[in-house]
């Protein structure tokens, strides 16, 4: 049995202790994750199992002969020949072996003519075994397993004979990543394999982790992914490695369990140490009290500080109040665009009312960042119309927003001009929940790598208060800790949010509708993503039919919209234009001392709900009437005045 085995590894870089100790054994069967925060040294373990990093102390054995396949993270790039021949060199092993076969053969024959019959038929034996070997190992079906993988990971059969060069990064990584997984491997050693696949590609990479005869450790932010892929997890946590069994979601929960006490014990060591803080601030300098703020400084020093993994580090976000809006946020007639051939979305019909979380599905090329590029107003060309409701403001976020940060100011100088006021003091824990942990808020905007910027681009669209969201992948470059701060954050959003990901369990957590996309088609699926998969499987074992669009939702309030726009303006005279701007100043007017009034409403909403929540409230009878009563009566006033916003809204429009 093929196997990878570490004992009592050790490695440091500096003082600082990445490794220590480490024993584990990855073997064929073996089906598990590394896990550690950021840092934590990961991908170091990683390196050293795969034999490109030699430890500091302690053994590495792999078993002779064992093929282990690894995977890093990013930085492969692959040229000078077509993609169906770099394919064809992950089975270079076999065609090694078939050189071998055939010289002991030539060897066999050669014995054979010089009489020698007994070293022929010693030679007999390993040509044999050869033999057995390669065909049990599929080297002679290579080249349908080659395109099974790749059409697996999300290539099309055009694509094959492209040249290698002319792929982007993150197909680069998916032509490594199928070379690995076709090379036969007795261990594989993924490092962040779903960083540049689809959901498509990420569920058929499940399905053939499944399927894998051999032992395989891989390292993932994708919760969902994990789960349905690994039976243990190694968490490494400052330097040390133990071993939980069962998926993910169980590791989390005995870990949670686990560590109760640390982390009570660390919330008491930070209040402690916050106290300290504050003493030697505000007297430090005192001359009555300089005797005193030392000794708190000793005791200050003297404290070992307790360390607790990021991930059970709990960082709340709450973005900025959403401006209000109307109930209708978006709507889409007759949407059209193309890149000089056929439409890449054709004839897209939608309506999107506020509070919804929309996502946009469909495979690589299908048109999901070209739509959202349009709906946040970013590509104009096209076709059609898209009309945002009233109130609505937009905030956009993809990769490219990276490009727009720039600067040689810190990380901490740079967020700290773009937070509002109010969240300033708390502006340390939201970069710590997108990764900037420690040191890293002081450094300089213009040596920040693409994935550290786009982190800080998408922290502060989060900080603008907008009430409509567009967000492309906002997910990648986040760890799993920083996905659930994110996910809880949309979650309580009181906008409205249109995203795309390739998250699944991400999804699955926040979308309530699912529009999807394929070239030139579209269908609006009026459910969650669970409904939205549910319904794919029903269509795929012929429990449903599979119509060519699913109806367009709320046909009757687009009928409505139809009616209520302005018919084609005329030629008006310049005391009609001279009424007509008077008039819209004072709907204006109206509008403003309305959403002042709501406003108002609202906080006084939320003060009676949080009297309900007082034990001395809800607890007396009559007391708790009393306040129900009050937030009865705001809701109808409440009501009334968004119907009134609406409609004095709809006239500007």
């Amino acid at each position: 049995m093929a196997f990878v085995q570490f004992s009592r590894v050790s490695l440091a870089f500096g003082d600082r202790d990445i490794l220590k100790d480490v024993s584990v054994n990855l073997q064929a069967g073996s089906k598990a994750a590394l896990t550690g925060a950021n840092g934590a040294g990961k991908s170091t373990l990683i390196k050293i199992m795969a034999g490109l990093i030699e430890p500091d102390g302690g053994q590495r054995i792999a078993q002779k002969d064992a093929r282990i396949a690894y995977l890093p993270q990013s930085g492969l790039v692959h040229q000078g020949c077509t993609l169906i021949e770099e394919a064809d060199k992950a089975f270079l092993w076999g065609y090694e072996m078939q050189r071998r076969i055939d010289e002991l053969g030539a060897e066999m024959e050669s014995l054979t003519n010089q009489n020698h019959p007994d070293q022929a038929s010693k030679l007999a034996e390993e040509h044999a075994a050869l033999l057995s070997k390669l065909e049990d190992s599929g080297w002679y079906r290579r080249e349908m397993m080659a395109e099974s993988v790749l059409i697996g990971l999300g290539f099309s059969r055009e694509d094959f004979n492209k040249r290698t060069e002319l792929f982007s990064g993150g197909w680069q990584m998916r032509i490594a990543l199928a070379k690995a997984l076709m090379c036969g491997p007795d261990i594989l050693l993924l490092d962040e394999p779903t960083n540049y696949l689809d959901i498509e590609a990420r569920n058929w990479l499940e399905k053939f982790l499944a399927d894998f005869k051999g032992g395989f450790l891989l390292v993932s932010h994708d919760r969902y992914f994990l789960d349905h892929t690994i039976n243990e997890v190694y968490e490494l946590f400052n330097g040390t490695l133990k071993r939980y069994p069962g998926n993910f979601t169980h590791y989390e929960e005995v870990r949670k369990v686990e560590l109760e006490s640390l982390i009570a014990a660390y919330e008491q060591q930070q209040q402690e140490i916050q106290h300290l803080e504050d003493f030697i601030r505000r007297f430090g300098y005192k001359a009555t009290k300089a005797a005193q703020a030392q000794d708190r400084q000793k005791q200050l020093d003297k404290i070992v500080h307790i360390e607790i993994p990021e991930s059970l580090k709990k960082i709340h976000f709450t973005f900025p109040e959403a401006p209000h809006s109307g109930q209708l946020v978006l709507t889409l007639e007759g949407l059209c665009k193309n890149y000089g051939g056929p439409d890449v979305i054709h004839n897209l019909d939608f309506v999107l009312e506020k509070g919804e979380r929309l996502v946009v599905a469909g495979r690589n090329g299908a048109g999901k960042s070209t739509l959202l590029r349009i709906v946040a107003g970013v590509d104009s060309d096209y076709s059609g119309n898209v009309k945002l409701g009233a109130g609505v403001s937009v905030g956009y976020f993809s990769q490219d927003s990276a490009e727009k940060i720039t600067g040689s100011e810190s990380v901490l100088d740079y967020m700290e001009k773009k937070c509002p006021l109010h969240l300033i003091p708390k502006i340390r824990d939201m970069l710590g929940a997108f990764l900037f942990r420690g040191d890293d808020v002081f450094k300089s905007i213009d040596v920040l790598s693409g994935g550290e910027k786009s982190r800080i681009a998408l922290l502060e669209l989060l900080l603008r208060p907008v009430n409509l969201l567009v967000l492309d992948e906002p997910t990648n470059h986040l760890d799993m800790h920083s996905k659930d701060v994110l996910l809880e954050a949309l979650k309580d959003y009181g906008g409205t949010v249109v995203f795309v990901s390739h998250d699944r369990g991400f999804i699955e957590s926040l979308a309530t509708r699912v529009l999807e996309l394929h070239p030139g088609t579209w269908r609006n699926f009026p459910g969650d993503y669970a409904y939205y998969m549910q319904r794919l499987e029903d269509e795929e074992n012929g429990l449903v039919s599979s119509p060519e669009n699913v109806p367009t939702q709320n046909q009757a309030v687009k009928s409505e919209l139809e009616k209520a726009a302005p018919a084609s303006a005329t030629k008006t005279s310049w005391e009609e234009q001279k009424k007509a701007s008077a008039d819209r100043r004072k709907i204006e007017r109206e509008i403003e001392k309305i959403e002042t009034e709501i406003s108002k409403r609202e906080s006084e909403l939320k003060e009676l709900e949080a009297k309900m929540a007082n034990p001395e409230i809800y607890s007396d009878g009559e007391k708790s009437r009393a306040v129900q009563a009050s937030i009865s009566e705001i809701n109808e006033i409440l009501e009334k005045l968004n119907a009134e916003w609406e409609e004095l809204s709809e006239k500007l429009m």
